[in-house]
């Protein structure tokens, strides 16, 4: 057992790529259901990146990160469901924040560099996807 967790190789990808998705995906499911419970108070205050109206961006990224996380949480269409969240998390950095000092925007960092990771793993043996379309990939 010693020699097997000081080996150089993985002990679980799939097991890993649960955890980062339960954790990773329960964040977004936070911050979405945040935005949608402070909905009035910020929607008006959202900053237009896109050109739809304050609103309109407000609900695509609410949508997309709770929607995303509870996707991700599941491990259905995780990858489809990464890439916008590593979108709204690319805008976060260059464009929302790229006057802010990087202890601002780290965790968006952060955030931005595990969705890559998330992106190659995919969702892994213990998912949703694998349950729906193990046959049909076979």
């Amino acid at each position: 057992m010693r020699n097997r967790i000081l080996h150089y190789s993985s002990l679980n990808t799939d097991l890993a790529s649960l955890l980062l998705r339960l954790i990773f995906g329960g964040m977004f499911i936070y911050y979405g259901y945040m935005k949608i419970d402070m909905f009035n108070q910020y929607a008006s205050m959202f900053p237009d990146y896109l050109g739809l109206g304050h609103k309109p961006t407000y609900m695509l990224v609410t949508f997309f990160e709770f929607m995303g996380g509870i996707l991700l949480v599941l491990g259905l269409q995780t990858r489809m469901a990464i890439v916008p969240i590593f979108i709204i998390m690319v805008v976060a950095y260059f464009v929302a924040h790229k006057n802010d000092t990087f202890i601002v925007k780290q965790i968006v960092f952060v955030y931005m560099l595990l969705s890559i990771v998330v992106f190659i793993l995919g969702s892994g043996k213990f998912s949703m996807d694998r349950l729906l379309f193990r046959k049909k990939l076979n």
